[in-house]
């Protein structure tokens, strides 16, 4: 399918574009259909004490809500080549929430398992996110564009680890019993879903161009009667295999890890259900920037090496991620359990990015057949290692042997190749994108303010990554203390507490990676400058507070923290940061410096 007209750059605070509407209108969507999918796992805990679930009927419902999906992404994406991606979210959205509203009426093991197998087939919704944004941005950019929209929209994961606890502690503070409460929880999740399926219909178009049916009728795009067979061209390339199984290796173990998470810390390190649902949530809280970063490198990687060069950066992240978790599963102490997952996600997540860097070039024809294939080989992957983890003596075994298992599927990305056509050919669409970017920043109105870029890294710079660091370190202690931490609130609510106390352990655990790569600089150093700023207050004012004129330490020390987050804010984060490499920063200063001819060619995403 020849596409018209896709973006060359991502321009992330824009709305005015069909592309642009596309990807943030997708990675949204995808981001509420992962939250409702796994909606319910953070809540398993208070699920399992009142249905009296064993372990063996827990591990049938997580391969229940993953094995649906197989055959409904092979579907989708067959369906997206057949009616367009737009229809295909509208109705995947609207008709995937009532298994999630209807969850709340399961009132045994066997309802159950029967709502989490019709809530897997909203896992569809990955298929539709990555082929509407491979038909609307460029080669130069479509490694990251899939990326970004994708991790954003895993993101969901994270943030349901951390959400339902405190919609669950809503409707708990509202007076509701458990047995209601877990159940309003889930049925909030598949309303929000339902809502967005009628936006989706309403904002989106399925190409640059327009909708299928329009172009079709008008001659621009084939008739639908010519992609009968498109699906076979998939299924018979081997290429599409070798990447169902790598895809297994990296998404299928994000979803385990989703689903086992919070019951892991709960279980093996007497973490609370509070607690372990935040700890659990980092895993996919990394989706911010990981999977965004995978698919930018395997786009600098395409402008020296071609395709092969995409191919080469998929091995690579996939072989570390192996390790990472060879590492994670060895961990005995929660200090070091966490840091170890945390390193484990990134590249989890950068080798998914990788993953569907490559899918965009395998076959146009049959874009949408492939996506479907390999994503379906994500809950593969995830089905096996629900079965592993039914038979495993205990979870750290159980994570051992993926962690086997990840490196021993990370050679299948080997066996993907490219013939001189097609590498000939996506160099000279690459190079057309690169002439169409460099046109558009030629035409852009001159820049008033000149400042050269600086060729080392600034003492601000310094003290950023620092930061970071430290945050790193302090959100760690109050992870593994988090009972004195919300002892320290001295609030009246218990649900008060606990949600102020999360305030600033999500400020710390996230902003650490953002500040200490420079990445969203500017918000994460305000977030943390509230929390600061509340915290110099309570040091200040509450009940152990003495005045400035005293001695006051905690005071001094947390007031000269916000201050120091706030000049991050004020001045950005310089060229030593991921801002920089990706231009997420328009605006500033830095920004206005004159573009040279090689950053001209690097296709900025903002």
């Amino acid at each position: 399918m020849d596409v018209q007209n896709k973006a060359t750059r991502i321009d992330l605070l824009s709305l005015k574009t069909r592309p642009m509407r596309a990807f943030h209108m997708s990675w949204f969507s995808f981001f509420l259909c992962f939250f409702a999918w796994f909606g319910i796992a953070p809540l398993m805990a208070v699920v399992r004490d009142e249905l009296g679930l064993t372990k063996a009927q827990i591990g049938n419902t997580i391969i229940a809500s993953v094995s649906i999906t197989i055959i409904a992404r092979l579907f989708i994406g067959w369906l997206c080549d057949k009616i367009g991606p737009r229809l295909c979210y509208t109705w995947l959205l609207m008709f995937g929430s009532l298994p999630v509203m209807g969850i709340g009426f399961a009132q045994s093991y066997e309802s159950l398992l029967l709502f989490r197998l019709g809530i897997g087939v909203i896992g569809a919704s990955f298929v539709i996110t990555q082929y509407h944004t491979s038909v609307m941005f460029a080669p130069n950019v479509v490694g990251t564009a899939n990326a970004t929209s994708a991790g954003w929209g895993n993101l969901g994961g994270g943030v349901t680890q951390m959400v339902m606890p405190l919609v669950l502690a809503a409707f708990l503070g509202l007076g509701f019993t458990d047995f209601w409460s877990w159940r309003l929880s889930m049925v909030v999740a598949g309303a929000v879903c339902f809502v967005m399926g009628i936006a989706y219909y309403r904002f989106t178009t399925d190409l640059p161009n327009g909708n299928f049916k329009e172009l079709r009728a008008s001659g621009e795009l084939q008739p639908r009667a010519k992609t009968r067979g498109v699906f076979m061209l998939a299924v018979k390339d081997k290429r599409v295999w070798a990447l169902f199984f790598v895809y297994a290796a990296c998404f299928g173990i994000e979803l385990t890890i989703n689903n086992i998470a919070a019951l892991y810390y709960k279980d093996y390190f007497g973490l609370g259900l509070a607690t372990a649902g935040l700890v659990a949530g980092l895993f996919g809280l990394m989706n911010i920037f990981a999977r965004t970063l995978g698919g930018f490198i395997s786009d600098k990687f395409v402008r020296k090496g071609g395709l092969k060069g995409r191919v080469k950066w998929l091995f690579i992240a996939l072989l570390i991620e192996g390790f990472a978790l060879l590492l994670f599963s060895q961990m005995r102490v929660l200090a070091f359990a966490i840091p170890a997952m945390i390193l484990f996600s990134l590249f989890v997540q950068m080798s998914e990015g990788a993953t569907y860097s490559v899918v965009p070039f395998i076959n146009k024809k049959a874009l949408g057949a492939v996506a479907g294939i390999v994503g379906a080989g994500g809950n593969l992957g995830a089905v096996a290692a629900g079965f592993l983890f039914k038979a495993a003596p205990d979870t750290p075994v159980f994570l051992l042997i993926l962690g086997v298992a990840v490196l021993s599927l990370s050679f299948c990305a080997l066996v993907v190749r490219f013939s001189p056509a097609e590498e000939k050919d996506a160099r000279a669409e690459y190079d057309k994108a690169m002439v169409r970017r460099a046109a558009a920043l030629a035409a852009r109105p001159p820049r008033k303010i000149r400042i050269p870029a600086l060729d080392h890294i600034r003492p601000i710079d310094v003290l950023r990554i620092y930061l970071g660091i430290a945050l790193l370190i302090k959100g760690i202690y109050f992870i593994t203390n988090f009972g004195e931490l919300e002892a320290s609130l001295h609030g009246d609510v218990a649900q008060w507490q606990t949600f102020m106390a999360w305030c600033v352990v999500f400020a710390h655990v996230v902003g650490w990676a953002a500040l200490a790569l420079g990445f969203i600089t500017r918000v994460a150093a305000g977030l943390n400058a509230l929390v600061m700023l509340g915290a110099a207050g309570f040091h200040l004012f509450g009940e152990d507070g003495g005045g400035v004129l005293t001695d006051n330490l905690s005071f001094q020390f947390t007031f000269f923290v916000f201050v120091t987050l706030v000049l991050v804010a004020w001045r950005g984060s310089g060229p030593f940061s991921l801002d920089r490499l990706l231009r997420f920063e328009s605006g500033t200063a830095l920004d206005k410096a004159q573009v040279d001819d090689e950053d001209a060619g690097a296709a900025p995403v903002a």
